[in-house]
């Protein structure tokens, strides 16, 4: 939180930067411009965030009791330009209409919520049925979508390398589960803390597909942003939690950095501290535990996850051996000393990440 108590917006997105810098390097006009012109947006963001931390962001006016555990959704066009929100287009209870972006962004706003308020009794992003907001048509080959402490946004891609950014419905979850830790843990956004933030993103994200598909822990395929990449791209989605490291290997994007253990961590001031990368470990440890119990991942191991986000117990700077411990303590507290304590337990050993 920050000073004056209130939940610190931080600017969260769904493509690494050392994606966009890769790309931005390419020798190609068509695939460097757009990236470029995504990195200096990215940056002028996340500049806008740290100001709205200094001033205050507005405050949102609370919902009478009636309209409590009800999504309240709007979808705004931002006429590719970057004002925001943009001119509103679907708003609750709204019907379809012809923009499939705006369908998509719409029910993924839904599906999050439902996530949220079925399987762990939370009321939309704050627990008190915070309105939801989403822009998409967001600039001109904006590769990246984005949570910037009040509402998501949506780029189309540049339709080389990405495709519209709606298309996963893990993505818009990821977004959205960055501003559940918000208001919640709000992990600082560097480092290991850095890491386990969008590590429990990708988590909830995986977990909001699995539930809308209906899968099993055994069934899902485990990748985050299945469906984004352009067919030119060599690769199958952004980052893999079954198996990091593999999700793409393009000779434009470079390969997937991400490490499964702790044998290979990586030690970078890039990207806050390498927080989109080392996010594949615990990523990993949650698969691995996920799997182990089998059934729908959201039930326990997400329960675990989300008992340890919200708990109260879990420091703004926590590392992976906090983080780790605390979900082996929710598994005993909620489970006994049961198949899911020694589950969770195995998959951080598993990992290299030890618990105290």
């Amino acid at each position: 939180m920050t000073d004056n108590g209130g939940f610190e917006p931080v600017f969260c997105s769904i493509v690494p930067p050392h994606v966009l810098d890769r790309l931005a390097q390419a020798d190609d006009p068509v695939l460097a411009g757009p990236a470029r012109r995504t990195l200096q947006r990215d940056a002028y963001e996340r500049t806008q965030r740290r100001l709205t931390t200094v001033v205050g962001a507005p405050a949102v006016a609370p919902l009478a009791e009636a309209e409590r555990a009800k999504p309240h959704r709007t979808v705004y066009d931002a006429g590719h330009g970057t004002d925001l929100p943009g001119e509103k287009v679907r708003g609750e209870g709204d019907a379809p209409g012809g923009d499939a972006t705006v369908n998509r962004a719409y029910a993924g706003l839904g599906a999050t919520f439902e996530l949220f308020l079925k399987a762990y009794a939370r009321d939309s992003i704050d627990g008190n049925g915070l309105p939801m907001v989403a822009t998409v048509h967001y600039d001109r080959e904006y590769n990246n979508a984005f949570w910037n402490g009040k509402q998501m946004v949506f780029g189309d891609g540049d339709g080389e390398i990405f495709l519209d950014f709606t298309i996963p419905i893990d993505v818009i979850g990821h977004e959205l589960a960055h501003g559940v830790t918000q208001y919640t843990a709000n992990l600082t956004y560097f480092g290991q803390p850095g890491a386990l933030n969008e590590s429990v993103s990708d988590v909830f994200g995986a977990l909001i597909k699995q539930y809308t598909l209906g899968q099993t822990a055994a069934e899902a395929d485990w990748l985050i942003g299945a469906g984004l990449l352009a067919p030119r791209v060599t690769g199958k989605a952004l980052r893999s939690m079954k198996e990091p490291g593999t999700a793409y290997d393009d000779d434009v994007l470079g390969k997937d950095p991400q490490p499964a253990t702790m044998d290979d961590y990586v030690r970078t001031g890039r990207d806050n501290g390498g927080v989109h990368i080392n996010s594949g470990i615990p990523n990993h440890a949650f698969y691995l535990a996920a799997t182990t119990l089998g059934g729908h991942a959201w039930e326990r191991a997400g329960q675990v996850w989300y008992d340890v986000l919200t708990g109260g117990e879990l420091q703004q700077d926590a590392m992976f051996t906090d983080f780790a411990t605390l979900t082996v303590n929710a598994a005993r507290a909620r489970y006994g000393e049961g198949e899911e304590l020694r589950a969770v337990s195995k998959a951080w050993e598993r990992v290299g990440v030890r618990t105290l």
